[in-house]
């Protein structure tokens, strides 16, 4: 019975931070699956959009994190195809 209990609590903790639009400094670490002390040097980089309101503790858009890990993509083989197929089919300017 403890475990079933234990389980519906953790599925109800889970449905509640999927809905969370601002995450603190640890639910942030724990959505970006990244250490306390990596996310802590991304801040004080300023290579992750973060807030700090009282000018201490930081909170995080859910948002912005997505954006943020969505930077940067890696094309697949076959995208890199397909671009360069459509490159050296298209007309160049300056051809005769």
């Amino acid at each position: 019975m403890d475990k079933s209990l234990e389980k519906r609590v953790s599925d109800i903790e889970e449905q509640l931070f999927i809905h969370k639009s601002v995450f603190s400094f640890e639910e942030a670490s724990i959505f970006l699956h990244l250490s306390k002390s990596y996310l802590y040097k991304l801040t004080s980089a300023g290579l992750i959009p973060h807030y700090k309101p009282q000018g201490k503790m930081l909170y995080f858009e859910k948002s912005e994190l997505e954006e943020w890990l969505r930077q940067n993509p890696i094309k697949s083989k076959q995208e890199i195809e397909d671009l360069a197929a459509t490159y050296v089919a298209s007309p160049r300017k300056g051809r005769k």
